[in-house]
């Protein structure tokens, strides 16, 4: 078989290459270009998050390719990167809710644009592979395809991919969905490969948010729960719910953001149990298992380190459910993302609203 690998210069994404190859299938891998020189020349250059410059990743990618002995492609996503998750980041913090750029990209760039632009540019393959903790499979009693939990329970990555298509799930494989960590990296230090001992990736940005959003200052109240204006700030923007850190705000017991009003360009804060919520409303959905019709319980994260919890679905009109947990959650987030479990395997997600 023909696979593609997208491969990024790290362990994960060397060691599925290196497998495949192992196996004996015929083995490309394309790193996709995303970092604009001429377009991000005002973002500080940190380089240990996702969004950040890829010239060190793209050789190490290369690097890995020629050890392994398959070709290595670069596949220039810059401006889709620029005018999809980089328009949506800025959409959705001018909006005051926090999106998660991750499941974004992984949906219509990394899933999409760059197995797209591969073929467009004369590779042939008929698989596309990732280095993702998460494993796909297809249902026969429902005729569809659904992507499960990796095995490794801290690195499961099965949350940043429900937003993935049924077309996308029928061209994708996704070798470490039964395999950890520890594993990988053995692997490729037995392999000799460069990056076994290479850092994970752990956010999507490792800078100030307001890099990238190039809002100018404006200065708003911190508010309390009972509307007294506790100190100022320099826009709503650089906040996000649960935030503690960087509020410059002296009390007896540690503050947190509770709530954003934009309209006032407002931060709320209060105390740790005011983070607490036990129900959410979510849009803009994604199943992969049939719509469902009726209310039904299941297991939900809302963000991607937690393990699930237990929760019950309802529907609501205009395609929005509420999600109500058994036990009170801590900051669930206007723009992130609630996705619902059926033990291992994914039902659905939904944005937060």
């Amino acid at each position: 078989m023909k696979i593609l690998v997208g491969m990024s210069g790290g362990v994960d994404s060397s060691v599925t290459a290196l497998l495949l190859k192992q196996a004996g299938h015929e083995v490309t891998g394309a790193t996709m270009a995303i970092w604009d020189d001429n377009e991000t020349s005002h973002i500080p250059e940190h380089a240990n998050g996702c969004f950040a410059p890829d010239k060190e990743d793209i050789e190490a990618a290369a690097q890995i390719c020629q050890t392994i002995g398959i070709p290595h492609k670069i596949i220039d996503c810059r401006q889709e990167y620029r005018q999809i998750v980089l328009s949506n980041f800025k959409s959705e913090y001018k909006a005051g809710r926090t999106p998660n750029p991750c499941i974004i990209c992984n949906a219509n760039i990394k899933f999409r644009v760059l197995p797209q632009a591969a073929a467009r540019s004369g590779i042939t393959f008929d698989k596309f592979a990732t280095g993702h903790y998460a494993g796909v499979s297809f249902n026969p009693q429902t005729s569809r395809y659904q992507i499960t939990r990796g095995i490794d329970t801290k690195k499961d990555q099965s949350y940043f991919l429900y937003r993935l298509s049924q077309e996308q799930l029928a061209q994708i494989l996704l070798p470490l969905g039964e395999k950890n960590k520890t594993e990988i990296r053995e692997l490729a230090r037995i392999a000799g490969l460069s990056v076994s001992d290479k850092p994970d990736s752990q956010d999507f940005y490792s800078g100030a948010i307001n890099d990238i959003l190039q809002f100018p200052p404006q200065v708003g109240n911190f508010i309390a729960p009972d509307g007294k204006i506790l100190g100022t700030h320099n826009g709503y923007w650089n906040f996000t719910i649960g935030q503690r850190r960087g509020l410059g705000i002296s009390a007896p017991r540690p503050l947190y953001v509770t709530a954003i009003n934009k309209e006032n360009n407002e931060v709320i804060l209060g105390y740790a149990e005011d983070c607490l919520q036990s129900e959410l409303s979510a849009d803009n959905w994604v199943w992969q298992a049939p719509t469902p019709q009726a209310p039904f319980s299941c297991q939900a994260k809302i963000r991607s380190s937690q393990q699930p919890f237990d929760v019950d679905v309802a529907p609501l009109p205009n395609d929005e459910f509420t999600v109500k947990f058994f036990a009170p959650q801590s900051a669930i987030t206007p723009g992130q993302s609630v996705v619902l479990y059926d033990n291992r395997t994914i039902i659905g997600g939904g944005i937060i609203k």
